[in-house]
């Protein structure tokens, strides 16, 4: 929902007013571009429209601006995109300390307390907090499998598990493992890359090293599970399209009593072979109908990365 805020600059000074708009405007519309919203001025008189989320960070660097050019001449689109960056950084630690209080699911992890951010990311939660088997599916970006790793690492610090696993598929997209350099770890590693960088954040990078060498946490392609029972254990499948109906009816049979599983995908972005059928989209077609699986389907809306990547995902699926 669109709406308006208006507001003076003062003190009134012509000429400051004429070095925030910039040449031909060029510092208003890079502040439009990066918080999505439309300045319109009359001298010192501003009115900015937009989202909400928008209208106080676009007053709060306009402002800002201005009270500088009371020391400078002029300004560079480099400090204005610090200031940009620095008030909507601000803004996002405000809304999260605010969210605390009103989640209800804030996951705590000893470096960080992470929020869910909207409806699906709440459900999302509360689902694996709850089933034995939770099924995250949907575009890139919308938190699956940093929720899921999230989760995980709170249910270890409490003792609600013993183990962790993450466990990827190593398919490539359109490219080989065998043209890469170095042993089997080495060549496995690029694949699971985002799942450590996960741990790294929320654990820190000794702590994790060490749950690591103590197999309290293993990261491991997927066809690693293949003879294995988990019990007590959080088990993460990521990356869970590029599995086969095979490989996908292995690893759900692999977790035991006291353990939890989440499955992560993006139907979308299948890159097995031309006729071999995704493990993902099968299992959900065949597990529609258990009471003890849940499934939740995030859509472009929740994506929280840069705001470019929402819309092209809205443009791959409006192209389909």
């Amino acid at each position: 929902m669109l709406e308006d805020l208006k507001f003076q600059l003062e003190p009134l000074d012509q000429e400051r007013i004429t070095n925030l708009c910039g040449p031909t405007n060029s510092i208003l519309k890079q502040i439009e571009r990066a918080l999505d919203i439309k300045i319109i001025n009359r001298g010192a008189n501003f009115k900015i429209k937009g989202p909400v989320s928008g209208l106080n960070i676009g007053k709060t660097v306009l402002t800002k601006l201005y009270s500088d050019l009371e020391k400078v001449n002029e300004l560079s689109p480099s400090s204005v995109h610090l200031y940009l960056r620095e008030a909507i950084n601000k803004s996002e630690r405000e809304k999260n300390m605010e969210n605390i209080f009103t989640s209800k699911s804030p996951i705590k992890t000893p470096n960080l307390v992470i929020i869910p951010n909207g409806g699906h990311q709440e459900d999302y939660v509360q689902t694996i907090n709850k089933k034995a088997l939770t099924f995250g599916i949907g575009p890139a970006g919308t938190g699956k499998t940093y929720l899921a790793v999230a989760c995980a690492v709170q249910q270890l610090v409490s003792g609600e598990v013993e183990k962790i696993l993450l466990v990827r598929p190593a398919v490539e997209a359109g490219e080989k493992l065998g043209f890469l350099p170095g042993d089997l770890s080495q060549k496995i590693d690029p694949y699971l890359r985002p799942l450590y960088d996960a741990l790294f954040e929320m654990l820190g990078f000794k702590e994790t090293n060490q749950f690591i060498e103590r197999n309290i946490i293993e990261v491991v392609p997927l066809a690693f599970m293949r003879g294995r029972t988990l019990n007590n254990s959080f088990i993460i499948l990521d990356e869970s399209q590029n599995a086969t109906v095979e490989q996908m009816k292995m690893f759900l049979t692999r977790f035991g009593f006291g353990s939890k599983v989440v499955v992560t995908g993006d139907i979308t972005q299948i890159d097995l072979p031309k006729n071999t059928q995704s493990g993902l989209v099968h299992s959900i077609d065949v597990l529609k109908d258990l009471s003890e699986v849940g499934f939740i389907k995030f859509d472009s809306k929740d994506v929280v990365r840069h705001g470019l990547v929402q819309k092209i995902v809205e443009a791959y699926e409006e192209y389909n």
